[in-house]
């Protein structure tokens, strides 16, 4: 007798030597015990998994005189002339080359007959989604009334592409892929039995190549044999299934993570040599990172790698998980490529490069520099110091949030004759609206008008220096904004990692000559950087080394910086617009507390608008040249 396949030789002949399918088989096996099967059936389920397989089973085990506990007894003649193909009762379909109506129509009229030796008759049709439209709709009227004594198993690789009138008339079983392990232990007992010497570790490659198909997996492994003379070594199954040995992944795995690119394309380029193929080599990789972003998290599901090795625990302990889910994403995507392409080594080049720069939170694209090593370190730590500062802030903010109280109305301070004082130190006292600033003698010009203080974050409000600030917006233009603007990620790379950290939720508002003013998005680090000096000192001088002037740094948070750049623009309305400026004198007067001109009156005042005659839109366009068109909003009160 001429030689056979293994997966021909070795195909199950009972339920329980289907391989990974326990639901499946005991289903039906309790079906047949118990005299409740259908009428049809839909075995659907990657290939290589035991379709076709169950469903002679099934046929031999419900035909079958001595059938015990739901499997046949594979003696009687019933049983052989099924596994020979010989019964009559028994007929397979392979519906991609009969898929026509006139061959189901022929079915349906067949149907009609008795069995002759078995009780039943099993039509099995493979690759039913292989069917026209109108062969289905002439094997939908038999399912929905079936002859006695006739029952349809329709199996398929493919079943969303069988119609759903179809599906909703059979009991549907899905078959899963067959795990590494139980493709093992079944290649194992299979070579005991032929009396083949091996390798553990051959067998291992096998099973993981062959993606989940017990068929598949014999298959390689017959090919194994033959290569090896009789004899399954781990060489050769690396050779027949173009596979890359552990150790040799390992060392491109850890190569690439630490952004060693010369080194990962020189064992890329090995790994070509060698005639591995290409796509074989980008499924071992996605395999290899896979085991250990699971060894990380959880070690006893990993079975495929040797995880007692020294690399494979420090590339799982020592490296960042993101870098792993970016990894197999960019693997993921080569993998696709390469079914499309005839030079796959140019993807594979290209793709060791772009995983030589990964790194965690920061993405593909961010090149490697000089000590590239250290860089990535200090990338690491600085997103860590964002997220745990992002963190605090969300407690505080969920442990600390008070219901809004209504403004509060503050006066500034009164200014002495010999000093002055700055708006830090104003007094808190509630004073009237429309209550006139007390003078000691003749005055001229406006009242003073009482200011209002910004009721939300009202801890940080005092930490505000408005007499620093209020000079920046006086000389603050658009283009030394951009320019600002222009050098700031730059003025950020120069400061060290917990400073970073802390800057990472601020831009800068408003420049000019005078200084810069920078807002914090909250008001918990806007509190951090008020308070250390050391973070503005390094700031001026950082700017000064990259601008060449001597630039001063204030800060505000981003919540009150709208209510600061309007009560600017309310008080210096005049100068700003070119009026002339109040006159008189200004020994014992109420000052501004950021400039020596008076302070305006209330807005209720008979003489609010005395000396005002400039068109508003002359404000609004002084407003846009300070701090940008896209940054001004106009209202009408």
């Amino acid at each position: 007798m001429s030689y056979q396949a293994l997966y021909r030789v070795w195909r199950p002949q009972r339920f329980d030597e289907i391989v990974g399918q326990t639901v499946i088989t005991q289903t039906l096996k309790n079906a047949i015990v118990t005299q409740q099967t259908s009428h049809a059936y839909l075995f659907c389920g990657p290939r290589g998994t035991g379709k076709t397989s169950a469903a002679k089973i099934f046929a031999k085990a419900i035909n079958c005189p001595n059938q015990k506990d739901g499997e046949p007894c594979n003696n009687c003649d019933i049983c052989k002339a099924i596994t020979a193909g010989q019964l009559n009762d028994v007929i397979e379909i392979d519906a991609a080359s009969n898929n026509g109506v006139e061959e189901i129509r022929d079915i349906r009229d067949k149907a009609k007959y008795a069995p002759t030796q078995a009780t039943y008759k099993i039509y099995i049709i493979d690759e039913v989604h292989m069917l026209s439209t109108g062969a289905f709709n002439a094997l939908l009227k038999t399912l929905e009334e079936p002859p006695a004594n006739v029952i349809f198993i329709l199996a398929t690789t493919e079943p969303h592409k069988i119609p759903a009138t179809i599906i909703s008339r059979t009991q549907r079983f899905d078959f899963k892929r067959i795990t590494a392990q139980e493709s093992f232990d079944r290649m194992v007992y299979i070579l005991k039995q032929k009396q083949v010497d091996f390798e553990e570790p051959a067998l291992k490659v096998i099973a993981n190549a062959a993606e989940g198909g017990m068929r598949d997996a014999l298959s390689i492994l017959d090919q194994t044999i033959s290569f090896g003379d009789n004899e399954v070594t781990l060489d050769n199954a690396l050779l027949v299934t173009g596979s890359v040995t552990e150790s040799l992944l390992a060392d491109y795995v850890k190569q690439v993570v630490a952004h060693e690119t010369t080194a990962g394309l020189a064992a890329l380029q090995k790994v070509l040599d060698d005639g591995k193929d290409a796509g074989r080599f980008v499924e071992d990789v996605i395999s290899y990172v896979r085991d250990l972003l699971l060894y990380k998290e959880a070690p006893d599901m990993v079975t495929g790698s040797d995880t007692t090795g020294d690399v494979f625990q420090q590339l799982s302990k020592n490296t960042d998980p993101d870098v792993f889910y970016q990894m197999i994403n960019a693997l993921n995507e080569v993998a696709a490529q390469l079914r499309f392409t005839t030079h796959p080594d140019v993807y594979l080049e290209v793709l060791t490069v772009k995983l030589a720069q990964i790194y965690p939170n920061v993405g593909t694209t961010k090149a490697p520099t000089s000590g590239s090593a250290s860089n990535a370190a200090e990338v690491a730590e600085l997103e860590t110091q964002i997220q745990q500062l992002k963190q605090t802030v969300s407690r505080l903010s969920a442990t600390t949030a008070q219901p809004q109280q209504p403004a509060p109305t503050v006066e500034p301070s009164s200014h002495s004759v010999q000093g002055t004082q700055t708006a830090s130190t104003t007094s808190a006292t509630p004073a009237p609206t429309n209550q006139p600033a007390s003078t000691t003698g003749t005055q001229t010009g406006k009242p003073a008008r009482a200011k209002t203080a910004t009721a939300t974050a009202s801890h940080a409000s005092a930490n505000v220096n408005l007499a620093k600030i209020y000079p920046v917006l006086r000389a603050a233009t658009k283009h030394d904004l951009d320019a600002m603007r222009d050098v700031w990620d730059d003025l950020l790379d120069t400061l060290p990692v917990t400073q970073k950290a802390m800057m990472h939720v601020s831009k800068p508002v408003a420049a000019s000559n005078e200084g810069v003013i920078v807002s914090f998005s909250y008001a918990f680090f806007f509190d951090k950087a008020a308070t250390d000096d050391g973070l503005r000192t390094a700031l001026e001088s950082n700017l000064n080394r990259l601008t060449g002037d001597t630039t001063d740094v204030w800060f505000v948070p981003e919540d009150q910086w709208p209510q600061i750049r309007k009560d600017f623009l309310t008080d210096h309305k005049e100068e700003l617009t070119g009026g002339a400026a109040p006159a008189g004198p200004t020994t014992d007067r109420q000052q501004s507390p950021v400039s020596d001109e008076p302070a305006s009156a209330p807005l209720d005042s008979p003489s609010e608008d005395a000396g005002i005659s400039e068109p508003e839109n002359e404000l609004v366009t002084k407003a846009q040249q300070l701090f940008g068109a896209d940054n001004v909003t106009i209202k009408n009160d």
